[in-house]
């Protein structure tokens, strides 16, 4: 038996035993969790508040700490995620290293050579706004929002992702769904309905290519420019052009719960149902739902999940049960619930001071370029803050 499928094994025992002793006092594991969070990330900050301009990534195989420059697309995750602690606990060390690592984004606010600016700069700059409200992170965000808008091709009807390479000639990865929500927030902030329109195409845009008729998304879609026709639908990061790369389903779930919220079209409230319906009645989910990195790999279950994806998907089923009837909204939370149950467990979250200081272990993040397999990874970290912090609103709302 292989060291992965043994300890998947592992993992079903530990949760059926976790999940059939629930008492009244298990509803303190959502705190334990975020004291957990916060206690590691300010481990992160004081290790890498010397290193000047850099942010938090990955590990290498041997826990080694991988940090990025402010360009590299998950720049803004880690002064989010200490944003995200410091609304749930308003400790005046949080907020001096939210604002120090913030700050190493200030001058991305004007690049306009990625597509990645949502993750990076309203994941940063967006939450320290809606918490603090100061103004000079909202003209930062304009900007950031002015920039990214300049990636808009009206033919096509999209945001590119990618430069051209190989044979992509202008390529729109799912992911690009997530970068949607800075321009829909600077569409209501300035009343320039530019930002919405953009947002609004891209998605109605991705919505008809991206998905097929399982309402399985493919990963890259590649249109002709000049026309707007598509060229290519396949993946750069999932197991083959057909399959569902799990992270990307997440995505996808994620991106059009937001564009309901943002707009109240129920054709996004809709898409975000199906796609959840194909992540949650898929034969390949596992049990404790933290799933493969690809639904569709020859190797499960001997095989890597992805807890990244699982905090993605937990996340957005939070909040898509509070756009739910009352079976659709219990299946949702149920299914969150047991997905951040199992990220709490010892078998995802890290020790203090292990795993690079990162939360969770178990991230994948490209498998074909064989890049950060079975590691942490700093979008995962920040979605679970996120969810348990969506969680606890929700439990706080219903009790």
């Amino acid at each position: 038996m292989s060291k992965i499928l043994f300890n998947t094994l592992c993992i079903g025992l530990f949760l059926l035993s976790l999940f059939s002793c629930r008492t009244a006092e298990s509803e303190s594991w959502v705190d334990k969790a975020l004291k957990n969070a916060e206690k590691q990330s300010l481990l992160m900050a004081k290790k890498i508040e010397s290193m000047d301009g850099r942010l938090p990534r990955s590990t290498t195989d041997s826990d080694s700490l991988v940090t990025s420059a402010s360009d590299w697309w998950c720049s803004g995750f880690f002064p989010g995620s200490l944003w995200l602690l410091y609304e749930n606990n308003p400790d005046p060390e949080i907020r001096k290293y939210a604002e120090l690592f913030t700050g190493r984004l200030h001058k991305e606010q004007y690049n306009e050579t990625t597509h990645d600016l949502g993750f990076m700069m309203y994941c940063s700059y967006g939450n320290a706004y809606r918490i603090m409200k100061e103004d000079s992170c909202r003209s930062i965000l304009v900007n950031a929002s002015e920039s990214l808008s300049k990636r808009f091709n009206v033919k096509v009807g999209c945001i590119q992702s990618w430069e051209p390479w190989g044979e992509l000639h202008f390529p729109v990865i799912i992911d690009n769904m997530m970068n949607l929500e800075m321009l829909l927030w600077a569409s209501k902030e300035t009343g320039d309905n530019r930002f919405g329109e953009i947002a609004v195409s891209h998605a109605d845009k991705t919505m008809l290519n991206h998905f097929r008729d399982d309402n399985s998304s493919y990963h890259v879609v590649d249109y002709l420019p000049e026309t707007g026709e598509v060229a290519f639908k396949g993946t750069n990061q999932g197991y083959s052009d057909d399959s569902a790369w799990a992270r990307g389903q997440a995505w996808g779930l994620y991106g059009y719960v937001m564009m309901f919220r943002e707009t109240r079209n129920p054709r996004y409230l809709e898409m975000a149902h199906r796609i959840a319906r194909f992540i949650l009645d898929h034969p390949r989910l596992p049990e404790d739902k933290v799933p493969y990195w690809d639904f569709d790999s020859p190797n499960i279950p001997d095989d890597f999940r992805d807890s990244s994806a699982a905090a993605v998907i937990a996340s957005a089923l939070l909040e898509l049960s509070s756009y739910s009837d009352a079976e659709q909204a219990e299946e949702y939370f149920s299914v969150a619930e047991k997905q951040l149950l199992t990220l709490a467990s010892d078998v995802y979250t890290a020790e203090p001071e292990t795993n690079g200081c990162f939360i969770l272990k178990h991230g994948v993040g490209n498998m074909p370029a064989d890049s950060e397999i079975d590691a942490p990874l700093s979008y995962g970290d920040y979605y679970y803050i996120e969810a348990l912090l969506r969680y606890k609103n929700l439990k706080k709302g219903n009790s």
